[in-house]
This record gives C-alpha cells, structure tokens and sequence, in this order.
C-alpha cells in the first residue's frame, strides 16, 4: 500500500435490531451510538469516525429501514436511510449470520447497483457448525452480488479489525476529512438526547411504545469551581399518552430518578465533565403522526 492518506464513508444498513449500532460503536472503538433491544432505536444518520495508520473511515448508521408502520416518523426515517445508501464509497450490508428474512430483503432491494457491498454476517458465536453456513452462503450469493463476506461478532476486536482491513482498500486515496483525534460530527447536545433516550428505552423495557422521543430544553457550560468542566442539561422526555408519562416516573418518581442518574454517569465519562442533568415528562399526543412536530424534534 502506498503513503497516501485514505478516506472514504461507509454505510452500515440492516432491518432493526440487528446490531448496527453496536457495530458501529467497536468500529469506532467507543460508544457514539445507542444501542437497545427496542427496534428503532437509531433515529438520526450519526457518524462514527476512526482513524488508523493512513486511513480514515467516516461510518454511518443508519436507523433500520422501517416496514411496519406508515407514519410521519417513519417516512422520515426511511428518507435518511434511502438518501444515505447512494452517497457512499462502501456499504457494509449486515444480517444474522445463517439468516435473511423477509425484513432483510426489502433493505437489500434498496442497494444501488455499483456501489461495493461487503456481506457481514454477524453473531458467529451463536451458529453451531461453520459448514452450516456455505449453503447459507451461496444463497446470499445469489441474491446480491457481493464483494466479499465477513464473518464476525461485534464483541471479537481480532473481527473487527479484520472487518477495517477488508473496509480500508475500497476507500479512495484522498486527504483527511477530520482530524486525527475526532470521533463524530454530532454535537454533545446531540448524544445527551441520545444517551437520554437510550436509558429511556432500557429502563421501561417493551412497554413504552418508541414513539417516545427526547428533546433538549437546555445545555449550558458553565465554569466549574472544582471542576475543569461543568456542563448544565434539562431535557424533557415527550410520550403520546398519560400512561406512559406515570410508567416513565415510576412509583415516588423512583425510574425517573435511576434514567437520570444512569444517563448523566455516561454523560460524565463521554463528556469529561461535572453534568447536572434534570429530566421533566410531557404528554404530546399523536406526534409521530404530525409531519411538523416530527421536524421540530429534530427529524429530518
């Protein structure tokens, strides 16, 4: 390989909850991006980046392209995703290694033709045989033309760093697009709502519908007496009905108090600050349903 620097985007696509984000996080060799048990969990095209000896990979995560329901959120969502797959240097097309179901094949039909596509075929550790999956293989084969496959777990750093490798020779020899040490272009206010909203999902586990969003009211830094940083956050968390606005508080307002809590120790560490976080509920009924209110919470 010769000294140029090299620099490409790579897409990571795949229906919901297949482990895109918890991919791109071991990519980028720290969390930028929610992970959750809950489909839907990424909302916003976040970009992860990495830097390695001369190359730099631009990652971008996208939300899992939504085919269930039809509404302002959803259309919006799907946008992103389809916007994103054509403007890339490499897509890395992710499924269940030794599955593809019905969910799978419609983002694949999404896949522009002449735009390289790497097959990774994650959560190994969970097949049995490695012979299991050749016939698996020529199947996938057959239904899109690949240019390689990798096979991984997201949790393995020796398969991730093979998965860079595989990535590095399809991006072009050109200068840099970000410095050495950045690892996103998403502001702090941006992964606070993020992170927020991840220990929403977490904590009130398959009853809240996701139709539940975050919206940062404030986000100030002010001069720490004791501290070099300290940074200021009040967010409201918005629920279509008075139900969910209770099961978020909890009894004595104790699972309000455990998302802040838990939300602010991470904000600490990603943000290397002192954070005072207060959280507030609002009921906003229908509001995935209303093309404005979907764009004045920040959704493209």
């Amino acid at each position: 390989m010769s000294d140029a620097q090299r620099c490409g985007l790579i897409a990571i696509v795949g229906r919901p909850n297949v482990g895109k984000s918890t991919l791109l996080n071991a990519l980028v060799g720290q969390k930028i991006s929610i992970t959750s048990r809950k489909a839907q969990t990424t909302r916003h095209r976040i970009t992860g980046i990495r830097t390695r000896e001369q190359t730099q990979f631009i990652f971008v995560d996208t939300p899992g392209f939504q085919t269930r329901h039809n509404n302002a959120l959803n259309r919006s969502l799907n946008k992103t995703v389809m916007g994103l797959v054509g403007d890339v240097d490499l897509v890395l097309f992710m499924v269940q290694a030794g599955q593809f179901t019905l969910a799978d094949a419609k983002v694949l039909s999404l896949l522009k033709p002449g735009i390289p596509t790497v097959l990774v075929a994650n959560k190994l550790d969970c097949i049995g045989r490695r012979q299991e999956l050749a016939g698996w293989l020529k199947d996938m084969s057959q239904r899109h033309d690949f240019t390689e496959w990798v096979p991984m777990s997201a949790k393995d750093p020796k398969h991730v760093d093979r998965l860079l490798t595989v990535c590095e020779k399809h991006l072009p020899e050109q200068a840099w697009w970000y410095g050495a040490d950045e690892l996103t272009d998403r502001s702090e206010r941006f992964l606070a709502s993020e992170i927020i909203r991840e220990k929403l999902f977490r904590l009130t586990g398959d009853e809240l519908p996701y139709t539940s969003t975050v919206v940062i009211d404030q986000f100030e830094e002010e001069p720490g007496r004791s501290v070099e940083r300290m940074v200021r956050i009040a967010a409201t968390l918005v629920v279509e009905r008075d139900s969910h606005k209770a099961m978020i508080i909890g009894e004595g307002g104790e699972r309000l108090k455990r998302i802040g809590t838990e939300a602010r120790v991470e904000l600490e560490k990603l943000m290397g600050a002192k954070v005072f976080l207060q959280l507030w509920v609002k009921v906003r009924s229908g509001w995935a349903d209303d093309e404005a209110r979907v764009r004045s919470f920040g959704y493209e």
